[in-house]
């Protein structure tokens, strides 16, 4: 048997409302797919097994959580959240546990409440316990009928009367279930509402004609039971959860300029007193060091940034590595496989790709350095462009130590530049050069007097 508690999430929904090919739960929010946060909710709140419900697109939702530890389970029709627990029955045979049924759409529910969930249920031996909240304007969801601390039933939108839909406090689609007990009263879900589905709100009205304890646990903050039906509401949750990171990153000794315009994504770590401008987004697996500043409209990937980098305006970093007290930009572009040592300078308009830079190396303007190892103390003159792809296939360029690069270079790889030699402006490299050389390769200037005052005249 497996160890831990167990916890059922549904992911099984079309999401008819945001009008798209992908499945709700994988529309990202803050770099994640939202089915993301519903698991890790659950399991920081000490639910191991986790049962995920999935219907329509599920080899794609599959697909997208295949490294996690997760038990699959098919609703092949979305015949409602009853139905959708009833499929899930077997994988919890010999489960004896709280089960938590927790849905996939509700990305800002946090690990904190799960906890006071249990606590809540656990303390009241409760049948069934229900996640709740005061809606002001509860239109659309259910609401919760109670008896003082009894919840006599959770009545549809659809299925209510008028009195009913007065009530504010509403169904948050969260709960915890005695097991034993919920898996039975499954067996008598009938379809008899508007829908013609197994509502699981039918289990409280069930446990209540048992004679059961039903509670419910409101939650004081209503953003967090939110639920994404549309991109409207995927971009307000987006906002809310932006907030929330980029205020605990600034409680944390970041500051910024503007957070409501700082786009940081989930997990992306930062070290303290590092400065973000307005526009800078930082996404994927990145890390950003200690001291750093992150001017207007940087764009960072997948990267690893050390400690007093300067990022200048306009940037764009991708799956690359800076070395410690680097300089890049502004308008740089670093593309994957790019790597700066330390106390490098990469200034406007240069690019980058799967390169190394050895310390202080430097290419200060509008420069091409592809497929390339560079050694340390390295200058790059303006327009320096390393042609590395005669057009079949990729070759490498070897620059080694305190070479200097005069403008308008081209070095056509696979080529080695031996250390402390000279490139004189305007040459073309073809074959390599040796150490402590000048490589020169251009014709000789021709001077032809009077030409320009001929040609005008003949105008």
């Amino acid at each position: 048997m497996k160890k831990g508690l167990a916890a059922v999430i549904l992911a099984a929904g079309k999401g008819t409302r945001m009008k798209s090919a992908l499945p709700k739960v994988l529309h990202p929010i803050c770099g994640r797919p939202m089915l993301y946060y519903p698991l890790e909710a659950a399991r920081a709140s000490g639910f191991e097994q986790l049962k995920v419900v999935v219907g329509h697109g599920a080899e794609q939702v599959m697909e997208a959580f295949e490294d996690n530890n997760l038990t699959w389970v098919k609703q092949t029709d979305q015949l409602g959240t009853g139905h959708a627990l009833m499929c899930a029955a077997d994988s919890l045979r010999g489960y004896s546990g709280p089960l938590l049924l927790h849905c996939g759409d509700v990305p800002l529910l946090k690990a904190e409440t799960l906890h006071q969930l249990q606590d809540y249920h656990s303390q009241h031996q409760a049948a069934v316990t229900v996640l709740t909240a005061q809606m002001p304007n509860p239109q659309g969801y259910g609401r919760i009928i109670r008896d003082g601390e009894q919840i006599l039933q959770i009545v549809e939108e659809k299925d209510a009367n008028e009195e009913q839909r007065q009530v504010t406090e509403i169904n948050a689609g969260t709960y915890l279930f005695d097991t034993a007990f919920v898996l039975e009263a499954l067996k008598g879900l009938k379809q008899n509402n508007s829908q013609k589905e197994y509502y699981l709100t039918d289990i409280v009205a069930a446990a209540v004609a048992e004679g059961k304890k039903t509670r419910a646990l409101c939650v004081e903050d209503p953003t967090e039971v939110m639920g994404i039906n549309d991109r409207c509401q995927l971009a307000e949750a987006e906002v809310l959860m932006r907030w929330k990171i980029n205020a605990d990153l600034m409680f944390g000794g970041i500051s910024m300029v503007d957070p409501t315009t700082v786009y940081i994504d989930n997990g992306v770590e930062i070290g303290i007193d590092t400065m973000l401008h307005p526009n800078v987004h930082l996404r994927g697996k990145t890390t950003v060091g200690k001291n750093c500043i992150i001017e207007t409209g940087v764009v960072v990937v997948d990267s690893q940034i050390a400690d007093g980098v300067h990022l200048k305006a306009g940037s764009a970093i991708e799956e690359s590595r800076i070395g410690h007290n680097c300089k890049v930009g502004p308008m740089a572009h670093l593309r994957p496989g790019s790597v700066l040592t330390g106390n490098n300078k990469i200034g406007n308009f240069v690019e980058m790709k799967k390169s190394v830079l050895g310390e202080k190396s430097q290419a200060s303007h509008l420069t091409y350095i592809g497929d390339s190892e560079v050694g340390q103390n390295v200058n790059f003159g303006c327009g320096t462009i390393t042609c590395n792809y005669d057009g079949v296939n990729k070759h490498k360029t070897t620059v080694e130590d305190d070479v200097f690069v005069g403008s308008d270079c081209q070095f056509v790889a696979p080529v080695t530049i031996g250390r402390n030699s000279l490139i004189a402006a305007g040459t073309t490299v073809t074959k390599d050069v040796p150490p402590d050389s000048l490589a020169l390769a251009r014709t000789e200037q021709k001077i032809i007097k009077g030409w320009r005052l001929r040609k005008q005249k003949k105008s």
